[in-house]
């Protein structure tokens, strides 16, 4: 690997490798389950070698993202093993000028690793986020135990009642992701309809939950996109305990929710 863009990944790596240990120590990432992307800034990026791999093409034209960079795990990755050896499990992306395809930029010749089977979700939300959130450049999709829990109960497989639990279990949840969860019915993996269908609801909610599968979040960082999980995990995991001691969960009142809502951090 070029020793510039070599250095350039160990810096970039860190947050990324990190987010990936917790994610796996909470058992949110069995097996290769979960992907993680960051767009990055054109500031941050090295002077690229000449030579990348072959265009390989995408399966629709992104040509909002024409261009841009961005840092994916490679597929059939484990989260464990992106928290140990990031360098070997993380990749560096280029998209085509045109949208239609995308060049491997790292590592050089490393013609086995290819970018997560979700790539296709992960570059439509990006697409939106550049035109109504520019600042969120990260999106984590993992495999929350008490989010895909929720959604096996019929009644709670509705955006309007997952929030009403999700906020009410938990004041951080209020404070730190206002706009709650938004919900998508039960869509196959690994297509461009679900990347499709994750946009419709991320466009006013910073997470969306996949029905019977798993969560996708968006923030400005590794870190802050993991919180925003962990947080609505703790909101999720508050409600069960209640139901497993043999309680309906009381929750916040419409009168102690405003009053979070009205706090600044």
């Amino acid at each position: 690997m070029d020793q510039e863009l070599s250095l350039f990944m160990k810096n970039i790596t860190g947050d990324v490798s990190t987010v990936a240990g917790w994610l796996w120590q909470r058992g949110w990432a069995e097996r290769n389950a979960g992907n993680i992307s960051v767009r990055l800034a054109a500031e941050e990026l090295p002077s690229l070698p000449g030579e990348h791999s072959a265009l390989l093409p995408l399966p629709g034209r992104c040509e909002t993202l024409a261009g841009l960079c961005f840092l994916v795990t490679a597929t059939n990755t484990r989260m464990r093993d992106v928290a140990a050896r990031p360098l070997e499990t993380l990749l560096l992306i280029r998209i085509s000028d045109d949208g239609t395809g995308y060049q491997i930029l790292s590592p050089p010749g490393e013609t086995a690793l290819r970018p997560t089977s979700e790539m296709q979700a992960h570059l439509c939300i990006h697409e939106m986020l550049i035109l109504k959130r520019p600042d969120h450049r990260v999106v984590i999709h993992t495999h929350v135990t008490e989010l895909i829990a929720l959604t096996h109960i019929r009644e709670f497989c509705d955006g309007q009642k997952l929030n009403s639990i999700l906020l009410g279990m938990h004041p951080e949840t209020k404070i730190f992701v206002p706009d709650g969860v938004g919900f998508v019915p039960y869509t196959l993996p690994g297509t461009r309809a679900i990347g499709e269908a994750t946009v419709k609801v991320l466009e006013d909610h910073s997470a969306a939950l996949w029905e019977k599968h798993g969560l996708f979040a968006t923030g400005r960082s590794p870190v802050e996109t993991f919180d925003i999980i962990d947080i609505l995990a703790k909101s999720a995991s508050i409600w069960f305990i209640c139901r497993s001691a043999g309680y309906e969960p009381e929750g916040l009142t419409e009168k102690q929710l405003n009053e979070l809502a009205k706090l600044k951090f």
